[in-house]
């Protein structure tokens, strides 16, 4: 294969390739390799790449040539956020306090996709402890959004979104508490799949709030993000939760790649995701053509505008119902306790103490230090989540609708220096139904943003149904055709 057959290169294009004897999982691992020699430098994505990805991918051909493919993932270049667990390299969640740290197991992601025969490649920048959206670090610093070299990826799962959109490796690994898979997904022109809560374990990560805290796939293309997607699920007796997921899960999510996918779905415009402002105009600009693009591949659009549709607000979300900084002292806690004598510091107060993280997030952590899981507000918040639950389930029903759709930001990524604002993700998040972010479109060029900055359309679904959200994804995909690789 050529550099040009390469870029942008799919799982299916790799294994076709190996299997007419034209690749290796060497070749495709050196291949990377190179890419990220190349252009991280303008980037500042990759934290630490895997010593031993090239002696893996050498078995993997070994075993190739015994008996063919390994699993459906191989050979196959994984992106890994900092924040997931591996045995053979330091998981740092993106700070100082944990640069060293390398944990005595693999996650459950780790031994998920190395079982499919993935080779995890690097370890991806995030904003630290993944408390924030712009991916700034103690560890790397900023990473930069590489279709505009002045904005940040998105966050917290940015390094992995800005290697993902570079062409750095195939899959990408993101964690997601708020919006932290689907945000980078918006702003790289990538494709970003949160699960429904319980779907995919949290075992081996390193925790932000085990009460909206999953993990995704980062891909560039829906038909990549699901065959990620069945490699990762499944029940984690380390993560009671994924008892749930049991019953749930059909033999393949591939399954579900259909073409036709958007015909008769019945889809609900959150008009109040939308923004109003001058500074609004470029989303909605290409969401207008999104949602075109929507009935035209076979979908039945509407408006919500009155009810609690007109009544949610993402702002108002965050700030009320998500629970995300108060059991951040509990769950971050008690990684750090779970690390043992590989760090002096065993909860969130002797964190602070050390002062070995970026003072950015220094207001969070205070934040968080402060806030109690036992406390009234806590418990309100709990009830205001089951009460969201309930209504948009009664919505749904009442009008019908098999999704709900808005864009994920209501303007463009925010430059370099600035806090992500106007994100939707909090939706999905505080309620665990599952959602995706595709790539819908792009802003006007600029001088820094040679081919626009890329907007992301969300759709978000009941309960279990990855199926109806992969379906609809999918057919908008084929239909719209509107990922490009940035100029680097």
């Amino acid at each position: 294969m050529n550099e040009k057959v390469f870029l942008e290169a799919t799982i299916g294009n790799l294994h076709e390739a190996m299997k007419r004897g034209e690749l290796t999982c060497a070749d495709l691992v050196q291949r990377y390799l190179a890419r990220i020699e190349r252009y991280d430098q303008q980037l500042n994505a990759v934290i630490r790449v895997n010593p031993y990805a090239l002696e893996q991918a050498r078995a993997l051909d070994e075993a190739f040539g015994r008996s063919g493919l390994t699993g459906p993932l191989h050979g196959i270049p994984v992106l890994l956020k900092d924040n997931v667990d591996t045995s053979f390299m330091p998981t740092t969640a993106g700070s100082s306090a944990l640069a060293q740290v390398t944990p005595d197991e693999d996650g459950w992601i780790v031994k998920r996709l190395q079982a499919a025969g993935a080779v995890i490649l690097a370890k991806m920048n995030l904003h630290e402890f993944a408390v924030w959206g712009e991916t700034v670090s103690s560890v790397l610093g900023q990473t930069l959004n590489p279709y505009d070299l002045t904005r940040t990826p998105g966050g917290s799962s940015g390094g992995t979104g800005a290697g993902i959109a570079a062409d750095f490796g195939v899959i990408g690994i993101g964690t997601d508490t708020v919006n932290s898979v689907r945000s980078p997904a918006s702003a790289c022109c990538l494709v970003g799949l949160r699960p429904t809560l319980g779907l995919i374990s949290r075992s081996g990560i390193v925790p932000y709030s085990l009460t909206q805290d999953t993990a995704g796939p980062i891909t560039r293309t829906v038909e990549d993000a699901v065959k990620t997607l069945d490699a990762l699920v499944g029940y984690d007796p380390l993560d009671p939760l994924t008892a749930w997921s049991v019953g749930h899960l059909p033999e393949t999510y591939t399954a579900f790649l259909k073409p036709d996918g958007l015909t008769g779905k019945n889809i609900g415009v959150l008009r109040s995701f939308f923004g109003k402002d001058a500074v609004h105009e470029p989303v909605n600009r290409v969401m207008a053509q999104a949602l075109k693009a929507l009935e035209a591949g076979g979908a039945q659009l509407v408006d919500l505008t009155d009810g609690l549709a007109a009544q949610l607000d993402s702002g108002r979300l965050i700030s009320e119902v998500s629970v995300h900084l108060y059991d951040l002292k509990r769950d971050l806690g008690g990684y750090l306790e779970s690390l043992g004598d590989k760090v002096p510091y065993h909860c969130l107060e002797a964190l602070l103490a050390s002062g070995l993280y970026h003072p950015g997030i220094e207001e969070n952590l205070k934040t968080a230090a402060s806030l109690d899981t036992d406390s009234e507000a806590y418990q309100q918040r709990l009830l205001l989540q089951k009460q969201l639950r309930e209504d948009l389930m009664v919505l749904m029903a009442e009008r019908g609708l098999d999704l709900l759709v808005f864009p994920h930001q209501k303007r463009l990524v925010v430059p370099v220096g600035g806090s992500q604002v106007d994100r939707n993700g909090v939706l999905g998040a505080v309620t665990g139904f599952p959602s995706i972010v595709v790539p819908a479109g792009f802003s006007e060029p600029t001088e820094t943003a040679p081919i626009g900055v890329p907007v992301g359309m969300e759709l978000l679904g009941r309960p279990w149904c990855e199926s109806v959200l992969i379906e609809a994804s999918y057919a908008f995909e084929q239909e719209t055709r509107i990922r490009k690789p940035p100029v680097l």
